[in-house]
């Protein structure tokens, strides 16, 4: 099943089914142009991690981390499926990282691996905007990672059963594949993130994990189009708008996570 949240064209927001480009609610069906998407799910947090494909820590010059790296997103950071993201003003580089999130669908702490399943809703895609700029500039990335609509979500919450082990995972700017991986890549399993983050705080229903982008990370230009696709989940797709944003000139700076 693939659950989408959207708008009717009354403006209410309902929850349904997403089946061959059609919504259905109760009785009713709608076309997708006749709806708003919005993020499948509400979360209290998402919790997101860093360096999780080998070929993303080789790219950036960094160690494989020998624990996952947690930092978190709050609310605020979401955005809709097919809506704009306006990007922080007079920042150099803000770039794109397609990830498999991973959402939580009951409260739940201290669960081991072997257990994880139990607690799985399904699955969307997220795309973790980073703004590098200052991202560089502080430990706890607020600034970098958090700002207001920093992470597109959707279109849909997918079953586990409708997202393969291997799944796929991309993503395109402007038509441009970016970045083409695995699920299987990761270096810490769904399993063992639920396992180590549970250790850590209670997860509630409708939280998100975010489990890392790989390799082919890069910067976002005003009126660029991304589409972020997970073999079962589908296609995220959004544009961005930049505002006063400087530009997109490279350097170095602390790695991309």
């Amino acid at each position: 099943m693939r659950r989408v949240t959207f708008r009717d064209p009354a403006g209410t927001e309902r929850t349904g089914t997403l089946t061959d480009g059609e919504v259905a609610f109760g009785n009713r069906t709608y076309d997708l142009d006749e709806v708003d998407l919005l993020p499948p799910v509400d979360p209290s947090k998402i919790v997101c991690v860093g360096l999780n494909y080998s070929d993303h820590a080789e790219e950036t010059d960094s160690e494989i981390p020998d624990r996952p790296l947690l930092f978190i997103k709050t609310p605020n950071t979401l955005a809709s499926p097919g809506s704009t993201v306006q990007l922080p003003e007079d920042k150099e580089r803000i770039d794109f990282e397609a990830e498999l999130g991973v959402v939580i669908g009951s409260q739940c702490r201290n669960v081991p691996a072997d257990q994880a399943e139990e607690v799985i809703a399904g699955y969307t895609c997220v795309n973790d905007i980073s703004n590098r700029d200052d991202q560089r500039q502080e430990q706890n990335w607020v600034r970098g990672k958090a700002f207001d609509n920093a992470a597109p979500m959707g279109p849909v919450l997918a079953t586990p059963d409708e997202v393969p082990d291997d799944a796929s995972i991309s993503l395109r700017v402007n038509g441009e594949t970016r970045q083409d991986s695995t699920i299987e890549n990761l270096i810490f399993s769904v399993p063992e993130l639920i396992e180590e983050i549970t250790t850590l705080m209670t997860l509630e229903p409708g939280d998100v994990i975010a489990t890392g982008t790989p390799a082919g990370v890069g910067p976002l230009s005003d009126g660029d189009e991304v589409a972020v696709e997970i073999e079962g989940v589908g296609t995220l797709s959004h544009d961005v708008a930049a505002g006063e944003f400087a530009g997109t000139v490279e350097h170095d700076f602390m790695p991309n996570l």
